[in-house]
Parts: C-alpha cells; sequence; structure tokens
C-alpha cells in the first residue's frame, strides 16, 4: 500500500491509472477503522480495479471543539487493517491541503433543507462541513465510485444529492449497517461507552426493531409509534433528541400510505452521542 500526502502527490499517482482506463473506487474516512470501515473498503474493491482510502479528521464537521480534540487518532493501527485489506492507496492528508486558504476563509458546500433536520437539528454547521470535505475530496481523487456507511443515513442522502446538484460524475454505493453482536451499531464513538453504558447501548437497536415491527403490523400513527420509542429509550437510561419516522428516499416526513420509509434515531448514553436507522419495506 502507497501512502501520499500531498494533493499533488495523490494526482501524480492516479494520473497513469486513470489513462490505462482503471475503474478507482473511494472510501472517505477520519480514521479509528473498525470492522463498519473495513466492510466499505472490501465492498470498494468489488466495485472497483483500484482502492484509495484516506484518513484526515476534518475539524469543520464538528461543532464541539472538545469533540474534535478528543477523536481518537489511531494511524498506525488503521494502516495496518487497510494493508490488510489490499487498499492501494491511503491519502492522508494535512489540513493544510484540503484548506489550503485556511478553514475559515474555505468556500463552504451546504445542501439546504436536508442538512437542518434531524441530526442537523442537533448539530448545526455539522452537515455543512461534511459536504464542504467530502466535495474537496472528490475533486482531489476524482474517482469512478465512493463507498459509504448506512448507518450515517442521513449524511448518505445528503451527499446523494450533493452529487446530483453538482453533477459529479461519481456514482455512490452503500454499505449496510455493521453490527456487534448484540446489535449495536459499530461506531468509532462506541470506545467511549463505560461498561455499563456498553451494556445498554444495545437497547437504541432493540427499540427501533419493535418500533419497526409495529410499522409493519399495520400502525400508521407514526407521531405514536415515535413518542413510544422515544419514551422507552429515556426510561432505559438513554437522554433521546429524536425517533422519526420519514420517506427513505429524501428523508421527508413519512405518510401512512407510503412504503419505502426509514425509520432513524438519536440519543445520548452518559458523554456518548448514538445514532442508528433502520429501513422499513412496507408491502
Amino acid at each position: 500500500m502507497q501512502t501520499v500526502h500531498t494533493v499533488t502527490a495523490l494526482r501524480d499517482t492516479l494520473g497513469p491509472l486513470r489513462s490505462a482506463g482503471k475503474r478507482i473506487a473511494f472510501v472517505p474516512t477520519m480514521g479509528n477503522l473498525h470492522d463498519g470501515h473495513l466492510q466499505l473498503v472490501r465492498q470498494a474493491r468489488h466495485l472497483a480495479q483500484h482502492v484509495i482510502v484516506s484518513i484526515f479528521v476534518n475539524p469543520l464537521q464538528f461543532n464541539d471543539k472538545q469533540d474534535f480534540s478528543a477523536y481518537p487518532v489511531t494511524l498506525a493501527e488503521d494502516v495496518c487493517k487497510l494493508a490488510e485489506n489490499d487498499v492501494d492507496i491511503l491519502f492522508h492528508p494535512g489540513m493544510e491541503q484540503i484548506y489550503p486558504q485556511g478553514m475559515e476563509q474555505s468556500t463552504r458546500v451546504e445542501v439546504p433543507g436536508l442538512s437542518d433536520i434531524l441530526c442537523g437539528h442537533y448539530r448545526p454547521g455539522h452537515f455543512v462541513g461534511v459536504t464542504t470535505v467530502v466535495a474537496r475530496l472528490f475533486n482531489i481523487v476524482q474517482p469512478d465510485v465512493a463507498v459509504f456507511g448506512e448507518k450515517d443515513y442521513q449524511q448518505l442522502a445528503i451527499i446523494r444529492r450533493m452529487v446530483a446538484d453538482l453533477c459529479f460524475p461519481i456514482d455512490i454505493a452503500s454499505v449496510a449497517t455493521v453490527r456487534e453482536s448484540d446489535g449495536l451499531a459499530m461506531s468509532s464513538r462506541n470506545r467511549y461507552l463505560s461498561q455499563e453504558e456498553r451494556s445498554c447501548a444495545a437497547q437504541l437497536y432493540r427499540t427501533l426493531q419493535a418500533a419497526r415491527d409495529h410499522i409493519l403490523q399495520g400502525d400508521t400513527d407514526y407521531r405514536q409509534v415515535e413518542t413510544t420509542a422515544m419514551a422507552a429509550l429515556d426510561k432505559a437510561g438513554f437522554r433521546t433528541e429524536y425517533v422519526a419516522i420519514r420517506h427513505a428516499d429524501d428523508l421527508r416526513d413519512a405518510a401512512a400510505g407510503e412504503r419505502h420509509l426509514i425509520l432513524l434515531a438519536a440519543a445520548w448514553l452518559g458523554k456518548t452521542r448514538l445514532i442508528d436507522n433502520l429501513l422499513i419495506e412496507k408491502h
């Protein structure tokens, strides 16, 4: 695996591959890799002849400076995991490569409507940081396909909208949420959970499963389903931000007759914010 640190070096490396007609897949990450990330890499390997992974902890998407400072950096371990999974190129840029004018003076990319609901309501500015850095990385790497996880479902929807609106010639592929044995969605933030919190954390997934079952059994009072799920989480020890039933394509409020739904939730357990979702296909 080759590691490059600058835009110029990456483009010099990719030029011959692109000229030879090789298909390039890209997986953007912030490092601290777990098996959920590696599943994205494995999917990328199926979709292209060359796989590029970036590791860049993007300060622009942290609305809490302490959260940014505390984000775990595990580069040595990450490099080993990527090499073991046949990644061709690791792009590990410094701040000056991504924000050459400085972060505060950088051009921003925003997806209105999708970015200020759900997690965007509770994390103002977060998704502007995400779309800004992803747009920059897309322009730097210029992949044929980019792979994202469905655990961050709102982020996935926003990136798909951005790619469509800005006419990026990039296919967006997604990978289903990778879970621990008890159902907890894998996340870099799980390491912040205490032992007691970790034993409780899977209740988030179980609560979503129960809400999904109510919907599949014909319950169309979605507001009540949301309220019941939030009460169950709060009773289990979470501090719930939202449970929401939305249309899976564009995250608008779901109507009773629609069949392609997504159930999303965000809740705090101690000092750790957890998110999860479940797709619902009604017949």
